[in-house]
């Protein structure tokens, strides 16, 4: 049996309009695309939820709640596991200025620009959303992934 060698949590974001909230990296040489909040969990970090929480802090300046994992993608890699812990959380607030770290310092790694597209299916289909297990996962469950964050009166009533 291989050995997990690292976890990340990822965070599939919605504002309180109801908008998916992705980053657009842009590096040199690499053709851009889209990706969510997310990275490494720390051994520092409490646990995979509190890896969550500081990495949306650190990339987007932003506080979640409502959080909740829905899925595990599992990558086998020649050195082992890399398990990708993927939750759904509304983004209560995000302040640019405060992102931090080497994403944002370091100017040959490119750019992370905060992108809110509409729930749509359309919106979803214009961008390059990676990882593609991910894509595939929030392509088949757009609109209850952003139901399960929604505010009740954010949302339509279903007849």
């Amino acid at each position: 049996m291989p050995e997990i060698i690292k976890q990340k949590a990822r965070a599939i974001l919605f504002d309180r309009q109801q908008r998916l909230v992705l980053i657009k990296r842009t590096r040199p040489g690499v053709v851009p695309y889209w990706t969510t909040a997310g990275g490494s969990v720390e051994p520092e970090d409490a646990g995979v939820e509190a890896a969550l929480h500081r990495e949306v802090l650190e990339e987007l300046g932003g506080r979640i709640d409502r959080v909740r994992q829905v899925l595990v993608i599992t990558d086998e890699l020649p050195e082992g596991l890399l398990i990708q812990h993927v939750f759904v959380a509304r983004l209560t607030a995000a302040d640019p200025s405060r992102r931090t770290g080497p994403e944002f310092s370091d100017p040959t790694r490119g750019t992370y620009e905060t992108v809110a597209l509409p729930r749509t299916d359309e919106a979803l289909k214009s961008v390059n959303l990676l990882p593609t297990p991910l894509a595939r996962f929030v392509e088949d469950n757009l609109r209850g992934l952003g139901a399960l964050v929604a505010d009740s009166y954010t949302e339509t009533p279903r007849e």
